[in-house]
């Protein structure tokens, strides 16, 4: 019953403000206000307001939400359980270690920025003298290059 009351008495103000909005000549929104006003009368006559007062004080029914509560936080508990086992916390270390030391072009032989012996300006401003290739080796050393990309782009799930 109290309940009841109070809707009414918000719908009443509600209503109210929605009067004072429209003499504004602000129309729209009045009418907004006049549709969310008419909510709680609403859920009053549809017998909604009784239907939740009815549950809130219910002692069943907060037993029930705490039985519902109690099995999620037990699905939660088994599956961080499951993602867990199977491995040691040795294993785990040693897959990230070995994820970390993996090389950008695993069948590479040599660095993809040259040899590193020789540094310095007068290095890069000589152009080392390399015979051209025969056209069966040019391609198989696009064949190698075409392997470092692909040794990439699996680096990076591509």
């Amino acid at each position: 019953m109290l309940a009841e009351t109070i809707c009414s008495a918000a719908s009443a103000a509600g209503l109210g403000i929605a009067a004072v909005t429209a003499y504004r000549k602000r129309f729209l929104t009045a009418t907004r206000i006049a549709a969310y006003s008419l909510v709680p009368v609403g859920l009053v006559l549809t017998g909604v307001v009784e239907w939740v007062a009815g549950i809130a004080f219910k002692p069943s029914v907060w037993l029930g939400f705490g039985v519902l509560g109690l099995s999620w936080l037990l699905f939660m508990t088994t599956r961080a359980v499951e993602r867990r086992s199977g491995t040691t916390r040795a294993e785990r270390k040693a897959a990230r270690a070995a994820g970390r030391n993996e090389a950008v072009a695993p069948a590479a032989s040599a660095p993809s920025l040259g040899a590193g012996g020789t540094a310095g300006p007068a290095a890069a401003a000589k152009p080392q003298a390399q015979p051209k290739p025969k056209k069966k080796q040019e391609a198989a050393a696009g064949g190698d290059d075409f392997s470092d990309i692909e040794a990439i782009l699996k680096k990076h799930g591509i």
